[in-house]
């Protein structure tokens, strides 16, 4: 065990002895075992969605040149103070500057340039009249331009280092990296990002009644949906799922294939077998030896048997084969720790306060984790419970976009009442 870990509950000498954890206090056991991953260079192209391992600071300043704002004329705007008086200044055209030229021919009394919107703008020059407010003659081959007002100096230029100075902060270590993200590294000609390396997380479902999804159903048998959702989940989370195949209810092929996955992969997930009945293997084996176990009991609904160990350095976690449990339980407890080995300093989900768009009835000694979904009504946040929000049930999964937080002082609330919610990633956050 690390220095900063802190010291693991008294683990249990079966099952059945479970001491169950506030959220808050499995959270933190949980996430002080996630260690940042190494770092890695790779392509810019290649960074979306990856969080940079190191702070950026600027190489030069942005941008790094004096550019004109718009199409027009380059002057020196004390050449046009006769216009104040009502006089119209005449001045002959020296040069004719696009984008990626550099003029060589400096600004001096009685000159201007023709420039473009983005043009570096030439020596001498301190501002930009915009064509729209100018007009041309030719005289003996010459061209001139004339201008009926005058112009504040710096008007339409974007001076040197507007944006930032050399050494100032680009972007901080811990940064997802976007389209935003990558723009300012590109547009600094940083083409090789270092990110950290993104854990690899192995995946498996326990149960002798689970087909493979290309399977036809079968009397009493179900899909292996969770895999497929936690995989879903893990990626969000910006780790890398990888699905093992669902093994049947035998405790000693459990032990070997947690074996096998702690060894090869940074996190190990499970979904099924957590509970206490004479098939729950999972739990039976965080109790039998070979793994320390964190915690098997947390003060929650759904979930309250989510059950957390680690075994030289790396987590395990078993969530309930229960789709809504699972899914509460790895945001819970699984993308924090996720997101703490990406070196993120967000970990947990975020919360806002909301009203409560509907009564909720259900009263449990633990803080239940309602399925809703947010909307904005007459300016308020109100968040709505999902009708159907059993352990079991998967399909207002796909409906919800926040957890409503219920704790067990309330014993129960009602609609308008204040709630917290825990936002869910993608659609408000």
């Amino acid at each position: 065990m690390k220095d900063h870990e802190p010291i693991s509950p008294k683990k249990p000498n079966h099952k059945f002895d479970r001491r169950a954890l506030q959220v808050s206090d499995a959270q933190a056991l949980a996430t002080s075992y996630a260690d940042c991953g190494q770092e890695e260079l790779i392509r810019l192209q290649d960074s979306d969605g990856r969080v940079l391992a190191s702070d950026v600071v600027a190489p030069h300043p942005f941008p790094a040149f004096a550019r004109s704002g718009m199409d027009g004329y380059a002057v020196s705007s004390a050449d046009l103070a006769p216009c104040d008086q009502g006089e119209k200044v005449w001045l002959e055209v020296v040069d004719h500057i696009p984008c990626g030229y550099v003029s060589s021919v400096p600004i001096v009394q009685g000159k201007a340039s023709r420039i473009m919107t983005g043009a570096q703008v030439p020596e001498g020059a301190d501002a930009v009249v915009m064509l729209e407010a100018t007009e041309l003659r030719v005289e003996d081959g010459v061209t001139y331009v004339g201008f009926k007002r005058s112009i504040e100096k710096g008007k339409n230029i974007t001076p040197l280092g507007f944006e930032l100075q050399e050494g100032d902060m680009i972007l901080r270590r811990g940064t997802r990296i976007g389209p935003g993200e990558i723009s300012v590294l590109a547009t600094f000609g940083i083409h090789k990002v270092g990110v950290y390396r993104q854990p690899v997380v192995g995946i498996f479902s326990t149960g002798t009644e689970l087909l493979d999804i290309t399977e036809p159903l079968e009397p009493g048998k179900i899909r292996n949906s969770n895999t497929y959702m936690l995989a879903s989940q893990i990626r969000e989370a910006g780790g890398v799922p990888v699905i093992m195949e669902a093994i049947p209810d035998h405790i000693e092929l459990a032990r070997q294939k947690v074996e096998e996955a702690l060894r090869d992969y940074d996190i190990v997930v499970t979904t099924g077998g957590v509970s206490v009945g004479d098939y729950d293997i999972m739990g039976e084996l965080v109790t039998s030896g070979g793994l320390d176990m964190l915690f098997n009991k947390v003060t929650m609904r759904p979930g309250s048997v989510t059950t957390a160990a680690v075994k030289e350095g790396k987590l395990l976690f078993a969530l309930s084969g229960n789709p809504g449990a699972c899914f509460v339980g790895f945001l819970l407890f699984v993308r924090p720790a996720i997101r703490k080995m990406l070196g993120m300093e967000q970990l947990y989900l975020t919360e806002w306060t909301a009203e409560l768009g509907s009564d909720y009835a259900k009263v449990n000694n633990f803080t239940r984790f309602v399925r809703g979904s947010l909307q904005v009504v007459n300016g308020k946040l109100v968040a709505t419970p999902a009708t159907l929000d059993e352990s079991s049930v998967m399909i207002t999964i796909k409906d919800s976009d926040c957890l409503i937080v219920i704790p067990p002082e309330l014993r129960g609330a009602v609609k308008g009442q204040a709630v917290q919610v825990l936002v869910l990633p993608g659609v408000w956050s």
